[in-house]
């Protein structure tokens, strides 16, 4: 294949398989807290270390990652301390972010709003070797915290009281969930790019609950879809020239599209299933009668 002939289609690969594994692995938990729109938040918030890492000559990767850890980390402190609802602390992430970051890309030397185009929308001539590195050990802590507390996350993004009564560490699992979203965030934006990396953490894992109802099963369809389209729309781009985080974030709903339509027959074939084998239950059986004839009716 001539696509890997080259050395910057090769970076772009790479980060595509661990964008399509990372994103969902914390959008699955997003989803049960009921926080889809987290990544979009924490992406405006990005923007901020974006430009920021402009201004000071650093990493825009690096200093996009702690901008964004911060900005979780406040978002949920919000929530937990202050009046404001967590809508309001989200919409203010949002709109400050999005600021902030327009504001010092423009105050850097040399810097204007194309600079940012790139990590808002993805790019894949533009994913160099030092950015490989970053999202590599990026993903790997994404990677570790997602699979190796699975359990404790799982609870406490399914009921936080139940998993407070047994002796979890509630507040500070929230806070490592943010921290890792925001994490996730900066691992996508080089692909996907920042106004888009939410939907890579949502659309896949709701495409897998049309077909599975466990969690693990979700998890892992989840995943497997996300490196699908992250591959299949990074190779798209390459061929035809198109954006590569629209491609991809097109090419995730139309996979959720194409499951519900598989899923729904099926749900209700199995559900038919269900009620023929099931019957009616004893209880609600209408009895027989006899007339004074002696005949049976109903």
């Amino acid at each position: 294949m001539d696509i890997l002939d080259y050395a910057f289609m090769q970076r772009a690969l790479l980060a595509a398989v661990l964008v399509g594994i990372t994103a969902p692995a914390v959008g699955i938990y997003l989803v049960q807290r009921r926080q889809a729109l987290m990544g979009d938040g924490i992406g405006h918030v990005a923007m901020t270390g974006v430009g920021l890492g402009f201004l000071l000559s650093w990493s825009p990767v690096w200093m996009a990652t702690l901008v964004s850890v911060v900005g979780a980390v406040l978002m949920e402190l919000i929530r937990w301390y202050g009046r404001t609802r967590g809508d309001i602390a989200l919409a203010m992430l949002f709109y400050g972010g999005m600021a902030g970051g327009v504001m010092l890309i423009n105050l850097a030397p040399g810097g204007s709003n194309a600079n940012l185009t790139s990590y808002l929308f993805g790019s894949l001539s533009t994913v160099s070797e030092s950015d490989v590195t970053a999202i590599c050990l990026l993903a790997a802590f994404v990677v570790l915290v997602t699979l190796g507390l699975r359990r404790q996350l799982f609870a406490v993004s399914q009921d936080e009281e139940f998993a407070r009564v047994t002796g979890l560490p509630v507040r500070a699992l929230n806070l490592l969930t943010a921290v890792t979203a925001a994490v996730t965030v900066t691992v996508a934006m080089r692909v996907v790019g920042l106004l888009l990396v939410s939907a890579l953490m949502v659309v896949p894992v709701a495409a897998a609950q049309q077909l599975s109802r466990s969690f693990a099963a979700t998890f892992a369809v989840a995943v497997a879809i996300g490196v699908s389209v992250t591959i299949g729309g990074t190779v798209t781009s390459y061929y035809q020239d198109v954006p590569p985080g629209a491609t991809i974030v097109l090419l995730t709903i139309g996979a959720f599209i194409a499951l519900t339509a598989l899923a729904t027959p099926l749900n209700r074939r199995r559900a038919r299933a269900m009620a023929q084998t099931a019957g009616d239950p004893a209880e609600c059986a209408i009895p027989a009668t006899r007339d004074a004839s002696g005949k049976v009716g109903v």
